[in-house]
């Protein structure tokens, strides 16, 4: 599966439930290879094309992040710097203390700007504030980070939860509340996973009854598919009516642990990211839906973020940062926050097809051509 084409941003049909956000590892790669971070004598003045952009992501375990987000920042890098400008790329693969190596790797090789999903926001404070001491600016991608950094670039988090509830609420129709309803949330260290689980419970209260709540250290499947066995064992696997997972590498392990419990239907499942494998399982009814956030448009607004910054282009830059967010350590953080939408089997031709994230021939391999089929997806 190839990342989309083009760089250059391509906004998102309106093809399903459409929500628009509210108003307002320890080796780097460079370009792609492995390698040592490449020095750029970064500097707080402005500077041309010949910049130098430190990217550091989460973990490997959320398939977005090596096939869509990494190259496509990198590719609009080069774009708007005319070849010019680098990435050099480190990958956490789920231990922050690792990210706080690779941060400060990035900031002894004095890159220009750093672009940080960070996997613990509280403990990448001090990190962020040694950049800002050396004159780095830092932007926070995806996850809101702690500490002095200069803009955040993510969706509108609580308006995630609210929409996976809002869909399970839906498929649960007039049986909604009696009906129990098992919430497997993210790593409490991920400031989105308050956000979702707040979105969502808002959403749920008095709707549904909520009988067990788990959550899941650095979204592990793996303790997801651990604690759906507990909540099998603890509700009875006939008595839960649906299951609120907060992404969909988690969905994916609740769906083989209640197929593993003898389920013979799934209930509603939810997800986020638009992974392929869960636009399988919601193309053969095996996931209820997912939450598809244009890491596309993320990717590429981050990208022209950090090349704004370094280059000193203040009123592109506040063009894109609308609106503001609020960390517990920084208030008024110049923030873009890009659409969601809840991708389920009646919108998939006119999201992640019509953006270029997959093609049909991605989605409707062998095992799915009957599936694909039965929902015009060919």
């Amino acid at each position: 599966m190839n990342a989309p084409t083009s760089p250059h941003r391509t906004r998102v049909r309106h093809g399903g439930i459409v929500l628009a956000a509210a108003a307002s590892a320890l080796t780097l790669t460079a370009c792609g290879s492995l390698g040592n971070v490449v020095g750029s004598g970064g500097s707080a003045s402005p500077k041309g094309d010949d910049i130098v952009v430190g990217l550091l992501l989460p973990d490997k375990d959320t398939a977005r992040f090596e096939k869509f987000d990494h190259p496509i920042i990198e590719k609009e890098v080069a774009t708007l710097t005319h070849d010019k400008g680098k990435v050099v790329y480190a990958n956490a693969e789920a231990d922050p203390a690792t990210q706080s190596r690779q941060f400060q790797q990035m900031v002894a090789e004095k890159v220009d700007v750093i672009l940080v999903d960070a996997l613990d926001a509280k403990a990448i404070a001090p990190d962020v504030q040694k950049a800002k001491d050396a004159g780095i600016p830092v932007i926070a991608y995806d996850r809101l980070a702690q500490g002095p950094i200069d803009a955040y670039v993510s969706h509108d988090n609580e308006l995630v939860g609210q929409v996976q509830a809002r869909a399970i609420v839906q498929a649960l129709g007039p049986k909604a509340s009696s009906s129990k309803v098992v919430m497997m949330n993210g790593d409490p260290a991920d400031p989105n996973t308050a956000r979702f689980k707040e979105g969502a419970l808002g959403e749920f209260q008095n709707q549904v009854d909520i009988v067990a709540q788990y959550d899941t250290d650095k979204w592990s499947p793996a303790i997801a598919r651990a604690n759906m066995k507990k909540a099998i064992r603890s509700v009875g696997l006939s008595n839960i009516a649906a299951v609120y997972s907060a992404n969909d590498g988690m969905a994916g392990a609740v769906i083989e642990e209640l197929k593993a419990a003898g389920a013979t239907r799934i209930p509603p499942v939810t997800g986020q990211d638009a992974n392929l494998d869960a636009v399988q399982r919601i193309v053969s009814g095996e996931q209820y839906m997912t939450v598809y956030k244009s890491f596309l448009d993320e990717a590429t607004d981050a990208a022209q973020m950090a090349v704004d910054k370094v280059k000193g282009k203040d009123i592109q830059f506040d063009a894109l940062t609308r609106d503001t967010v609020d960390s517990p350590t920084t208030k008024k953080i110049p923030a873009r926050l890009v659409p969601v939408v809840a991708l389920t089997r009646d919108n998939i031709k006119q999201t992640v097809i019509a953006d270029g994230v997959y093609t049909v021939a991605d989605i409707c391999t062998p095992a799915y051509a009957a599936d694909c089929a039965a929902i015009g997806l060919k």
